[in-house]
């Protein structure tokens, strides 16, 4: 137990556990729009998209997520006015743009002349390599976040679950549905460095799932969610570093067991209420 506690000495943990609480956080709030708005696959669309940012940065020498954050805004907007305008079938752009930002990634990395970075960080994603200077962009990035959530909650709420009713409450929904797709996007290239581009996604599902498992009510799920989140991540930190194993594959499966375990003790709960229920009285 004592070798257990001595990680959180190392300066590199704790900027890992702290990026995972952010990360939990913002895909709380973000994740319970997307879940809600059951538009999952365009959050992963946006996700495999933003490596075509990456692989050009690369080429043109910039900072690779800076160019995931650019394609990632430009594919999630794209989609949103490509469903808004009903020219392309929505499951139709996000395979487009998924399977093309993937495929320039690819050919601009090995087009980069020199050393051929390595891909996995940012496929895979690596959370102990989190430094200082990251931890506070993605501090500002998760207040900013709040921020928007708090002031906007209502149009948000609505766009989400009625677009029609907050057209008629004179809400502007293009703009709000346009404001969420940038904050989407944002928020996908942030956790990318944590869990990588094929495990990004789940952690903007997991955890509100599991929430939803106790309460439907959009304002309770986003806290549900970032509670179920943290305790999944920092378990798989832990467990990633007992075992020796990928810290983002980890927190996954941590996240994932947590699921499966709450969403079996909530099941014989209600088995045994409703047995107790319809347990005749003795009288």
């Amino acid at each position: 137990m004592r070798d257990l506690l001595l990680v959180f000495e190392y300066q590199f943990f704790q900027n890992a556990v702290m990026a995972a609480i952010l990360t939990s956080i913002i895909a709380a709030m973000v994740g319970t729009y997307v879940v809600s708005r059951k538009i999952v696959f365009i959050a992963g669309g946006v996700t495999h998209a933003s490596f075509g940012g990456i692989g050009m940065a690369y080429f043109f020498g910039i900072n690779p997520f800076l160019g995931a954050a650019v394609f990632a805004v430009l594919s999630s907007t794209g989609i949103e006015w490509i469903s808004g305008r009903g020219k392309v079938r929505e499951d139709s752009a996000i395979a487009i743009l998924w399977s093309l930002g993937m495929a320039l990634g690819i050919i601009f990395v090995f087009m980069t002349p020199g050393y051929t970075p390595n891909l996995l960080s940012f496929l895979f994603g690596n959370i102990l390599s989190v430094g200082r200077s990251e931890l506070y962009l993605l501090g500002a990035f998760c207040l900013v976040t709040i921020a928007v959530f708090a002031v906007f909650f209502r149009p948000i709420l609505y766009t989400a679950f009625d677009p029609e009713f907050a057209k008629v409450m004179g809400i502007r929904v293009a703009f709000f549905r346009y404001l969420m797709s940038v904050v989407i996007a944002l928020a996908i290239v942030f956790s990318i460095r944590s869990l990588g581009i094929i495990l990004v996604l789940s952690i903007f599902t997991l955890p509100q799932i599991t929430a939803m498992l106790f309460t439907r009510n959009f304002a309770f799920i986003m806290p549900l969610a970032s509670l179920w989140g943290i305790t999944g991540s920092l378990s798989g930190l832990l467990a990633s570093y007992i075992m020796d194993i990928p810290a983002a594959a980890s927190i996954i499966f941590f996240l994932t067991l947590q699921f499966l375990l709450i969403r079996l003790i909530v099941t014989l709960r209600m088995l045994m209420l409703r047995k107790l229920s319809q347990k005749p009285v003795k009288g």
